[in-house]
């Protein structure tokens, strides 16, 4: 009786449908087999920020090793996510957090085919990094960037990537939420989705029907279940022009703002009930010089609404720095506009675009032996080395790196008496070094004694 009685509600609804089934569940295949190829597997060599006091916490909250956790501090670590192909020339999106800190990095493809590849801009705020494969051989598949904003809740999608490793694992489901803020960064706008994302999948492409990538899968909520979030499509083809120059700048107001809501716009005898409050500005800042005082209420910006404090945020750091932005204000109730010159935002002020060496000096910096990288406050906290300086993240055995007495996980702090404030700084000097000249290196060796020494290293 309970058999018949579920098999009759398994085959109601397609009694109810009224057509063949295969005309109801269309494949997926000649979609999936159409931009598969362009989606490859990233493989990273990095710096680990892990720590003994990990290793301690498992210890002591639950009596045991962690199995993930090795005895002793790992200075390296792999990893894996996803990408894909945007241009022939070897171009790929993939996530910031995926090649953060790489020492190397390996693209596997569809195909059978794997390339190193090299970094050539990231975006931590939105969780982006540009990738640019060396030594291509024949024809790269590529998919195209499709509009995100033409998006809507209850849209099919479509995942492919790398989940646990397991490569070309495609997974369909639905927009769920668009403009989804998850307290990530400044400038969250995720698109959300059911479609199945897992670890790996990082950096992966969400696809609309059509075949184009209206999404880069990022992250995912601890503990729930087909609850997905992926970098709207429109923000990565913004950024991409400066992604390919290696730095991100945005424009800023230099102001503290706060949603505006009924009754606050009741207070204020607005005839609006959304947009972003001046609540403070900086002294000397872009909008205290084109003339915004507290208490105005955002509206536009170029035409653009601003529903939000968080909407706002968003707009003018879609801006280039120096650009100038008309903004639609209500002040006293009253209606008004005003011009305002952009700056930049003070954390991302002296940044310059990457010069790649030379062919000669990179050749040059591979005889040594050595690979650094700069040093960031998370690995800084984790080895417990000063912020700033070239982290040697590995020395080639026999190298001249090794014979000098570098190492890995030492912090090259000075070379030739110059304070050493990043990786390309340093290698700068290794490049303009004369052959069988000695650079003088001080370097510093992790942990809280700090012991720092002198290493002559002599360029080949």
């Amino acid at each position: 009786m309970h058999l018949k009685v579920w098999i009759f509600l398994f085959s109601l609804p397609l009694v109810a449908l009224g057509q063949p089934v295969k005309e109801a569940l269309p494949s997926l295949a000649p979609l999936v087999d159409s931009v598969k190829s362009a989606v490859v597997n990233v493989d990273v060599q990095a710096v680990s920020a892990r720590s003994v006091q990990e290793e301690e916490f498992f210890e002591r909250f639950f009596g045991f090793r962690h199995p993930g956790l090795p005895q002793g501090r790992e200075p390296m670590r792999r990893g894996a996510g996803s990408g894909f192909i945007i241009d022939a020339k070897g171009l790929l999106l993939t996530n910031n957090h995926v090649v953060e800190g790489a020492a190397k990095i390996r693209i596997r493809l569809d195909d059978g085919r794997s390339f190193e590849a090299e970094v050539l801009g990231t975006d931590p705020l939105t969780d982006l990094a540009l990738l640019k494969l060396k030594n291509i051989e024949g024809n790269l598949p590529v998919v195209k960037l499709g509009d995100s904003a033409g998006m809507r809740v209850g849209d099919w999608v479509l995942a492919i990537g790398n989940p646990f490793g397991l490569a070309s694992s495609v997974s369909l489901g639905i927009v769920s939420a668009l403009d989804r803020n998850i307290q990530a960064g400044p400038y969250d706008q995720f698109l959300q989705t059911d479609a199945a994302i897992n670890p790996g999948n990082s950096g992966g492409p969400l696809f609309n029907l059509k075949g184009e990538v209206i999404g880069i899968n990022t992250a995912i909520i601890g503990g729930g279940s087909g609850i997905g979030f992926a970098v709207p499509s429109n923000i990565a083809k913004a950024l991409l022009p400066q992604l390919k120059e290696g730095v991100v700048t945005r424009g800023w107001l230099g102001v503290a703002i706060q949603d505006l809501n009924p009754k606050l716009a009741q207070g204020l005898k607005l005839p609006i009930k959304e947009g972003a409050i001046v609540s403070s500005l900086l002294a000397d800042s872009p909008g205290q010089r084109a003339g915004l005082k507290v208490d105005d209420v955002i509206v536009a910006i170029n035409g653009q609404a601003v529903a939000s404090a968080a909407g706002l945020t968003r707009i003018v750091g879609m801006q280039k720095p120096e650009t100038t932005v008309k903004i639609k204000l209500y002040r006293a109730a009253k209606p008004m506009e005003l011009h305002v010159r952009l700056g930049i935002r003070p954390d991302e002020m002296g940044r310059t675009p990457k010069a790649g060496p030379s062919a000669e000096q990179e050749q040059k910096n591979q005889r040594l032996g050595l690979s650094v990288q700069d040093m960031n406050p998370r690995l800084a906290e984790a080895l417990a080395l000063p912020r700033q300086g070239a982290l040697v993240v590995d020395v080639q055995p026999g190298s001249p790196a090794e014979e000098a007495g570098l190492a890995k996980e030492m912090l090259i702090v000075e070379a030739n008496g110059t304070a050493i404030g990043t990786a390309r700084q340093l290698l700068a000097i290794f490049s303009a070094a004369a052959s069988k000249q000695v650079v003088l290196l001080r370097v510093q060796l992790p942990g809280k004694e700090g012991r720092a020494f002198l290493i002559a290293l002599e360029i080949p």
